[in-house]
Parts: structure tokens; C-alpha cells; sequence
């Protein structure tokens, strides 16, 4: 899908690192731009949204952090033909607490699963701040009316909530490289950093995973810690919405499947094939981190060789470890364990002919890397937890020849999109020694089979589908901002509203056609909900069906035709006639439960009691205590215990807590009214857990709709309070225009 060019005015991404170092040249220092997946991706976007390279307005602005050779006084000027780079320089303790420590010493273990590798300090927590209100401040100066701005992984979780504070109507992206665990792990920060984190993130439009796994886990966190309403993969907040999606990140298909056949490549094979003695050829490589799993890999292989001696001096394991962070001691040790491993598994299996393990510790060239990819039998692919890990799809797109086997992890996000591989736990040392010796003894035929399904996948999924897909979700987002947050499909809704020739309504009041306040004596239905509900009322049967007190809703309705029920059941008022009171129960068991009650109100202030005629409630609302909802849970359970003459319900509310006798609810008045008339429509909205009793027992063919976030027995779900009073105006101006 293309964007038109006045979609967006220009791109500017923001990431930590910039595509960019400074090379000393003949003509002195000049900006040379790394070579990249990311750029190739941000390039086919800028494409897409029609900018034109050169040209000055249009150029693609790259904001990250700047080195000290970007710092220099002849620095030459941050440009080229195609990007603008801004270096974002900050203090050095600053940058050293903000990316040694919060991103590189908790985000990252903990991210991935290694909770004992993070450390939790708050001067480091503080730097991470500083070090995002930096970026912000670089982006403040650049952003014009019209940009997209994409940020981009962990190094910048609250700079997505920093602009649009800044900048409100800006249009925001944001995705994050890592795998984004469960709920579980993110419950081991500090209160107040997860909530940092996660509002962070939602300063974006869009928010982007590489799997559906981190999509769940996210809306997880989101639930958990914010308690926003979720509607299929989009949180709800008051003023927007943020999209989130799993957007699996690629490689350029065709870079790597035409580099396989260059000469030099080519050369490069041919000369590790006579240096191997063509063995078979098992090839690895990765970053030096505890999060590839490199010593269990080694010691899956050798599992392999002690169970299949017939193997020795025919396969050889070429394993490249590239340098990172190797002046940090706990890198140090991965780094002498993975050699201590090699040199034993060689000493205890090599021969003068042969060595089991060729290890190196290097960077290795494009062709070198292409080289091996086409040259060997086996990639073995096998990372405790990598976010995506794109080395396994740059071997499947370089196998032109369709021949090599993939032995790819299954905690690699990867494994999601290329099952043919031979996926396994990495930790498991006889499924990885199993998996060499398939993957050594698979037939031709089935290497083809395999490779051509995972090399056409990745032909459509390339890192240009990528870009295009998350500037897709943008467009999307457009059409979708200006309607109701719902999974109710509206328009077969209104259409059976609309042919329905006997129309039952049935909806609660607070958080339902009243937005929940603080002071529930001065809530009340806008100017706009009360129109729409005086011409649904004239046409249809409409129940509002409220825990509130009689006297409340009279007063508020007065002059509607509408049916009233009040203290959830226990009162029912049709249209010009007086009250009927549905439950007759002794009142004897209130003094008991206000008591229990008036415990909590000395407790807690500004909580209070509102007494009805048939229950009695605690609100706790204006109560400022950080553990009160843990103390409402203590009222209910011990009002729950509490001997009664007669069968009470105790309902815990939106900030409430209710005790009422258990003959009478919404659920069974909803009951006595639909089954007293043949109805052909029913709908029931509400936001609160004495809803439930409603949704529960109308029949299954019902509207049910919940408002709000958590899980419900109602078919549908509206996000907020506000969307009831769209949904309402829509069926009356059905009924207006009929």
C-alpha cells in the first residue's frame, strides 16, 4: 500500500545508535553511511512516502547518539545525499548510567529471561531519564508540522510519552528489537519504572513487536499495570488510540540471495572448502552474549561426536564469535568459558588431521560471511532468547543453491515464521546432538522442500515488507481514530436495531451513561446521551437498570419515558406509574455490616457509607491509601463471612463495595422483563461487575456489551464511557431518519 507524498512531510527516526561513523579521507573527514538492515528498510519507507532523495525538505533525519569524533571542531558537515544526522551528546556519567546501566544492565538480562544477570540501581533509572529527555530535547528542535517520527528499542522506552507531551498531534512509531517478556518478568521492576516504561511507550500511535507472543505479553503489562481498555490490539486511552502489532523484521531477500554467486565469494568458499578438506561444514555466529547460548550449543556438539565416532574427521564446526563488550567482566567469562569448552571438546576429539571446533574471535567481512553461509551443511542456530535473530533468515535467503539444513531455536522469534526448520531447545544437548545428525544424514530432496518454503516466505516477508507494513498500520490508524473503540460490529447492529420491530434496552448507569466522578451525587448523563436516550425510549423499551437509590433516579430521569430500576433490582418503575418494590426482605442484618463498614471509613478518609433502602455500600473513590484496593478486598471477605439471617451478595464495584439481599439482582429483573413480551432485539450495556448477573442471563442471541477493560460475559466490549454516548446517537438517528 502506498502513502501519498502528503501523507507525511518527512521521516525522522530516532534510535541510540547512528548509521553513520567519520572517515578520514584524502579530502579530509567525511560522513560514510554504514550499510545496514535498518537503513535499507528506513530508505524503502522514505520511498514510499514519496520523499525524494536530495532534495533538502525531504531528506531522512537520523537523531542518535553522537561520539566524540562527531563532537570535533573540523567535523565535516552531518549530511548526505539521502540522511541528515543530529548527535544527541550528553555528559558521560549520564550516558554511562543510561546505557551501560539501565539499558545494557537490567533492560536487556531482564528482557531476555536472565533475571540474576540485572542489576537494579536508581542512579542508573535516573540516568536513563536524563539521557531520554536529551533525545527529546534534539527532536524538539527538528519537528515540523507533518513528520512521522519512528523510535526505535529499549534504549528509548520513554521517549514516545516525552513528544507527545511535547508535541501532542505528532505522529509517533515505535519499535522495540527485543523480546518483550511476560508479565512476570516486567513485575520485577519497580512499581514506578514499569509504569514509566509502559506510559512511555504509549506515547506512540503504533507500537511494534517482532511476534504475536510480544504483542500478548505487552497488552499483558498494559493491563496489569495501567488497567486500560484493550479492544482486539488496541489500547484505548482518553484521546486516541495506540495500535499494537507484530511486525516480524527481516533481511533484504536479494542482497543476500544474489551475493552468494559474486567471484569473490565464490573464491572465498572454495578456499574454506580445501582448508576443511571437504568435511562437512557446520557454521555458526554470533555476538558475544550470554543470551546466544554458545557453551550449550558447544556442548550439544559434543554430545554429537561422543555418540557418533563414524562422524570424527568428516564434519567440522566453524564457530565465529564476534566482539561486544568485552571489557566487562561478566562478558570476560563468557568469553574464557566458550574457550575453555573448545579447546577441551578439540583436545578430547582432534587428531593432527583434524579438529573438530575451528574457533575464531573477529569480525567477519560481507564475503567471508557470505561465503560460509553458502558454503556450509548446517547452520546451527541456537540462542537462549533472541528477539527475532536474523542471522538464520540472511542463511535461508543466501541458499540460492536450495540446499543446507537450518537448526534454528525455538526461543529465537525466528522459529515462529521458519518452521521448517529443525526447531529445538537449545538447552537440551541430546536434541541438539540429534538435530546435527538429521540434519547431516537429510536427503537432498528434503533440504529443497524445506528451503524453498522458508526462502519464499522470507522472499514476501523482506525487510521492505517490514517498513511498508508498519507504514501501513499509520494509514490504518487514520480510519479507524474517528469511530467507536469497539469489537461490536456496527453496522449489522444497527442494521438489526433497525428492522427490529420490538426493541428491548437494557443499560446501567454509572460508567455507563454517566462518566464515573468522584462524587456520585453530581453524576449525570450529558446533554447529548439524554436526547438520545428520549428517542430511543419513544420507540423501544428502555430499562435503566442502576444500583442507584430510587429518589437519584427519578429526579435524573424525570420526564423520559423510560422504565427505572433501582438498587440493582430491588425497585422497578415503569413509564407514568409508581414504584414497585421487588424485594421484601428484613433489614435486620444492616447494623452488623455497618459496622463492619464504619471500621473502614475511620481508616481510610475520604471514604464514606451511602445507605439505601435495601443496601448499604462503602466508597472508597476519594480515598488516597496506595493499598485500598487490597483493603476493599479485606471488607468484602469479611462481609462475605459475616453470619446473615437472610442470603446477602456482596459486590465489589468501580470503588465500591456493596452488600444487598441475594433474592433480587439486574440479571433476574432483566430476566422477568424480556420474558414478559416476545422481543426481537435486545441490547445490554454496562461497566460493572452487577452487570455481569445481566449479561449472564439474557439469551444468547442478545447485544451484550461491556465498557471498559477486563474480562466479561458480554459477547462485545466498548472501551469508555464516551462511546456509549456515540453508539446511542447512532441508533437514534436511525430511528430519526426512519
Amino acid at each position: 500500500m502506498k502513502t501519498s507524498k502528503s501523507s507525511y512531510k518527512r521521516l525522522l527516526i530516532v534510535s541510540y545508535r547512528l548509521p553513520f561513523t567519520i572517515q578520514q579521507t584524502d579530502n579530509g573527514p567525511e560522513l560514510k553511511q554504514n550499510s545496514g538492515g535498518l537503513v535499507s528498510a528506513v530508505l524503502s519507507m522514505a520511498e514510499q512516502m514519496g520523499q525524494n532523495q536530495g532534495d533538502q525538505s525531504t531528506k531522512i533525519h537520523w537523531v542518535g547518539h553522537g561520539d566524540a569524533s562527531m563532537q570535533q571542531e573540523n567535523a565535516p558537515a552531518l549530511e548526505n545525499e539521502t540522511f541528515v544526522a543530529h548527535p544527541v551528546f550528553m555528559d558521560e556519567a549520564v550516558h554511562k548510567g543510561f546505557y551501560e546501566g539501565f539499558s545494557n544492565d537490567l533492560i536487556w538480562p531482564l528482557f531476555h529471561y536472565f533475571p540474576s544477570y540485572a542489576s537494579f540501581r536508581e542512579t542508573d533509572f535516573d540516568s536513563y531519564q536524563q539521557a531520554n529527555t536529551r533525545f527529546l530535547e534534539e527532536l524538539n528542535a527538528l519537528i515540523e508540522p507533518g513528520d512521522l517520527i519512528w523510535i526505535h528499542d529499549f534504549q528509548l522506552m520513554l521517549l514516545p510519552e516525552m513528544v507527545r507531551q511535547a508535541v501532542p498531534d505528532a505522529t509517533i512509531g515505535y519499535f522495540f528489537h527485543i523480546p518483550f517478556p511476560n508479565y512476570e518478568i516486567v513485575k520485577l521492576l519497580p512499581r514506578t519504572w514499569r509504569q514509566a516504561l509502559i506510559k512511555g511507550l504509549l506515547g506512540a500511535d503504533v507500537a511494534g513487536f517482532h511476534t504475536n507472543d510480544y504483542v500478548q505479553h505487552f497488552l499483558q503489562s498494559v493491563s496489569e499495570v495501567l488497567a486500560l481498555p484493550i479492544i482486539e490490539q488496541r489500547i484505548v486511552l482518553p484521546d486516541r488510540s495506540v495500535v499494537v502489532k507484530d511486525f516480524p523484521i527481516s533481511v533484504d531477500f536479494n542482497k543476500f540471495n544474489t551475493s552468494g554467486q559474486d567471484t569473490t565469494v565464490a573464491n572465498t568458499r572454495q578456499h574454506y572448502q580445501n582448508l576443511l578438506r571437504q568435511n562437512k561444514i557446520i557454521f555458526s555466529v554470533d555476538r558475544l552474549d550470554y543470551t546466544k547460548g554458545i557453551t550449550y550449543r558447544l556442548l550439544g556438539y559434543e554430545r554429537f561426536l561422543d555418540q557418533n565416532p563414524d562422524w570424527h574427521d568428516k564434519v567440522t564446526f566453524v564457530i565465529t564469535v564476534v566482539p561486544s563488550r568485552d571489557t566487562i567482566p561478566q562478558y570476560q567469562e563468557i568469553k574464557r568459558e566458550i574457550e575453555e569448552t573448545v579447546g577441551r571438546i578439540n583436545g578430547l576429539f582432534g587428531t593432527i588431521g583434524w579438529r573438530p571446533i575451528v574457533y575464531s574471535y573477529n569480525s567477519l567481512s560481507f564475503p567471508e560471511l557470505m561465503a560460509l553461509y553458502t558454503a556450509c551443511d548446517i547452520a546451527l542456530i541456537t540462542p537462549l532468547r533472541d528477539g527475532m535473530n536474523l542471522v538464520c533468515k540472511e542463511f535461508v535467503a543466501s541458499r540460492y543453491d536450495n540446499k543446507g539444513v537450518l537448526i534454528l531455536s525455538e526461543l529465537a522469534g525466528a522459529a515462529q515464521e521458519l518452521p521448517e526448520a529443525l526447531i529445538i531447545n537449545p538447552t537440551d544437548k541430546q536434541e541438539v546432538a540429534d538435530a546435527i545428525k538429521q540434519g547431516l544424514l537429510m536427503p537432498a530432496a528434503e533440504q529443497e522442500a524445506r528451503l524453498i518454503k522458508m526462502r519464499n516466505h522470507l522472499q514476501n516477508h523482506n525487510v521492505f515488507r517490514w517498513s511498508s507494513d508498519f507504514l501501513t498500520a499509520f494509514d490504518n490508524l487514520k480510519t479507524t481514530q474517528s469511530t467507536l473503540e469497539t469489537d461490536l460490529p456496527i453496522q449489522p447492529f444497527i442494521n438489526a436495531f433497525s428492522d427490529a420491530q420490538k426493541r428491548l434496552l437494557l443499560f446501567d448507569f454509572d460508567g455507563t451513561l454517566a462518566p464515573l466522578i468522584n462524587d456520585p451525587a453530581q453524576a449525570k448523563p450529558s446533554e447529548e446521551i439524554r436526547k438520545s436516550l428520549h428517542t430511543l425510549a419513544e420507540n423501544s423499551d428502555l430499562v435503566v437498570i442502576s444500583g442507584r437509590n430510587r429518589a437519584f433516579l427519578e429526579k435524573t430521569f424525570a420526564g423520559s419515558p423510560v422504565h427505572l430500576v433501582a438498587e440493582h433490582g430491588a425497585f422497578l418503575k415503569k413509564p407514568d406509574q409508581p414504584w414497585e418494590r421487588l424485594d421484601l426482605s428484613a433489614d435486620d442484618w444492616v447494623d452488623t455490616v455497618r459496622s463492619t463498614m464504619e471500621e473502614f471509613v475511620s481508616r481510610f478518609p475520604g471514604s464514606f457509607i451511602e445507605e439505601k433502602e435495601t443496601a448499604i455500600a462503602w466508597h472508597y473513590r476519594m480515598a488516597e491509601a496506595d493499598d485500598i484496593e487490597a483493603q476493599a478486598n479485606d471488607l468484602a471477605g469479611q462481609l462475605r463471612r459475616a453470619d446473615s439471617s437472610i442470603p446477602l451478595t456482596v459486590i465489589q464495584g468501580s470503588k465500591v463495595v456493596e452488600v444487598k439481599p441475594a433474592l433480587h439482582s439486574k440479571g433476574t429483573v432483566a430476566l422477568s422483563i424480556f420474558e414478559q413480551t416476545p422481543y426481537d432485539f435486545i441490547v445490554s450495556i454496562g461497566d460493572d461487575t452487577t452487570d455481569e448477573d445481566m449479561f449472564r442471563q439474557l439469551p444468547n442471541w442478545a447485544y451484550t456489551v461491556k465498557v471498559g477493560p477486563g474480562t466479561s460475559f458480554a459477547r462485545y466490549h466498548l472501551a469508555r464511557q464516551r462511546d456509549v454516548e456515540t453508539l446511542l446517537q447512532r441508533m437514534s438517528d436511525v430511528l430519526v431518519e426512519a
